[in-house]
């Protein structure tokens, strides 16, 4: 076996191997981290490791994770020789995230994650990473998919919540600096494994799209086993560097919440939230953005808390909400902007090295497609405006144009 892959592969493959983990920490381990600041941060990587290992050669050794195919006949294991699926099955679609080999302003993606990660922000790595890759109409079911998860993830919360915030969560509250029973650190423990296996599943897909995918017919068109245990390897270093750093800077927006300290509502969290991954996942093989499923649910559980108890601020809470969705929306534009401006600008500097602007249909090649990013565009003016005084008129403006503007979307999607 020999490595075959281009520089530029290479290094998108690490900087959204890093900013993939270390932005997600936040969704997937983060309350993991947080109620087990005891336990050597060592420990904890060895646990997150062995999971992500195993996760990732059951789906390259079966191809995809799928021991059958769609018909119900039997799907023969993994073509050594071809190469093998690493994303189980989301980017399987080619019309939708074409095959091609990875060009420098693909590697500007992952760059921008890490630096938005870097400031805490909770931004989708399905869309900044995957969209310069995507077709419109792989776009478009992103992002369809995507709002309503955030849609489901919230009224889940808000549903189970209102039961649970004047019962068990007041047990919590009320027992926190009690021992509590063992039986609720192997809950978490299992939970966290079962949450973290579904997400890898989820957003494999975000790191592995720099490698060579193959056609599974073409010898030496996919991954091969040597490059297969590389990336692997160079995944676990790097979450082994986040559980070093506890998480890095996005963790402290999931400590500002309510509760997520306590093992047992970290647990509850994990589990609904993995179950919700889970039943997207069975859904079908569209990619999604996991980061907002994960605000969503949160945001559910904190509007839950400020209807039942008085103890936490309706308002508050709604300005802390907003302003989180508000901040997955800047990164919403920014990577759907990347992923239109940079290859039109590659295209402009081919030939003699002087820019020369190809033609403005090469940004957006449908009308409709053209009205959605004027739209998204002109919405970081009110959101700015909201971000830089939260008051409860611009809020409320607010959400009604992310209502009015999902509405539309879903309506009339850009493909």
């Amino acid at each position: 076996m020999q490595f075959d892959l281009s520089i530029f592969a290479i290094i998108g493959f690490i900087l959204a191997a890093y900013a993939v983990v270390g932005n997600d920490a936040l969704q997937t381990l983060g309350t993991f981290i947080n109620s087990n600041r005891r336990v050597p941060w060592w420990a904890l990587f060895l646990f997150a490791a062995t999971i992500l290992v195993v996760v990732f050669f059951f789906g390259y050794v079966t191809d995809g994770g799928e021991l059958r195919n769609p018909d119900g006949s039997p799907k023969a294991l993994c073509d050594f020789s071809v190469g093998c699926d690493t994303s189980y099955g989301r980017l399987g679609n080619t019309e939708k995230y074409p095959l091609f080999d990875p060009q420098w302003y693909h590697t500007l993606p992952p760059l921008m994650l890490l630096v938005l990660t870097r400031f805490g922000i909770p931004v989708s790595t399905t869309f900044m990473v995957l969209t310069i890759f995507a077709t419109m109409a792989g776009l478009s079911s992103m992002l369809q998919k995507s709002l309503i998860g955030y849609g489901l993830a919230f009224v889940v919360g808000v549903a189970i919540y209102v039961v649970l915030s004047r019962t068990l969560e007041q047990f919590f509250r009320r027992t926190e600096h009690q021992q509590h029973a063992p039986v609720w650190v192997l809950l978490q423990w299992v939970t966290t494994a079962y949450l973290w296996s579904v997400w890898l599943m989820q957003d494999f897909a975000n790191i592995f799209i720099f490698l060579p995918r193959g056609d599974g017919v073409t010898p030496g068109s996919g991954l091969n086993p040597a490059e297969a245990i590389a990336a692997v390897g160079v995944t676990v270093l790097l979450l082994g560097y986040t559980f070093w750093n506890r998480g890095g800077p996005v963790q402290r927006i999931l400590q500002t919440k309510t509760s997520v300290k306590d093992i047992r509502s970290a647990t509850i969290i994990d589990f609904t939230y993995a179950s919700l991954l889970f039943y997207f996942k069975e859904l079908n093989d569209i990619p999604m953005s996991t980061t907002w499923v994960f605000l969503g649910l949160i945001a559910g559980r904190e509007y839950a808390f400020a209807i039942t108890t008085r103890a936490i601020s309706f308002m508050r809470t709604a300005r802390v909400t907003m302003s989180d969705l508000s901040k997955a929306f800047i990164g919403l534009v920014i990577s759907v902007d990347m992923a239109r401006g940079l290859p039109w600008l590659a295209q402009g500097f081919e030939g003699e090295g002087v820019f020369q602007p190809p033609p403005l249909a090469a940004l957006a090649p449908t009308p409709s497609f053209a009205w959605f990013l004027i739209i998204i565009n002109l919405m970081l003016i009110p959101v700015a405006i909201y971000l830089a005084r939260n008051t409860v008129l611009r809020m409320g403006a607010l959400f009604a144009i992310y209502v009015v503007a999902a509405a539309a979307f879903m309506l009339m999607p850009i493909a």
